[in-house]
């Protein structure tokens, strides 16, 4: 079994001893922490949905993203992955979200935003988390990094914890 299908189990046990559920908003990961979480077998009883909104226009449309926060702080940012969440919970009903934005490269970084910059974000409820990451290597290993992130923050939220890794 490959790290990532060991995350998403243990996320899956947690989340079945929690009797709660969880939804992703991916937009650089293209659907790949859903694709982990639900490579575990009986993941339908916590796993409720998952938004791949690669797209701006996406983000608004399935998520309520406000299209003003693109202008104002750009898609990769804080306050765009925190609506991600808000939107994924509200058309889930999921307790558990985690929403993901960024550069995975070769092309689209700036001086702010070099490429492998990443947003990510975790809800329980109303509770909110979010963290910006500088990740290094190419394009894949820069999603496979996120979707790793992605899984651990979520297992440290069932636990209790910050999703933030020290």
């Amino acid at each position: 079994m490959d790290h990532l299908t060991e995350l998403a189990a243990r996320l899956g046990a947690a989340l079945a001893q929690l009797d709660a559920c969880v939804c992703t908003a991916e937009s650089c990961t293209g659907g790949g922490i859903a694709e982990a979480i639900t490579r575990i077998a009986g993941s339908s009883a916590w796993f409720e949905v998952g938004f791949v909104t690669y797209s701006n226009a996406q983000k608004t449309r399935q998520l309520g993203v406000p299209p003003a926060l693109f202008e104002q702080v750009g898609a990769v940012s804080r306050e765009v992955v925190e609506a991600m969440l808000e939107g994924a919970q509200a058309h889930s009903g999921a307790r558990f979200a985690v929403a993901v934005s960024g550069i995975a490269g070769p092309g689209g970084g700036s001086a702010d935003k070099p490429v492998g910059t990443v947003w990510l974000g975790w809800a329980d409820g109303p509770r909110r988390h979010a963290e910006r990451v500088l990740l290094a290597g190419d394009r894949q290993q820069v999603r496979q990094q996120t979707v790793e992130r992605a899984l651990l923050g979520l297992l440290r939220l069932c636990d209790g914890h910050s999703p933030l890794l020290p």
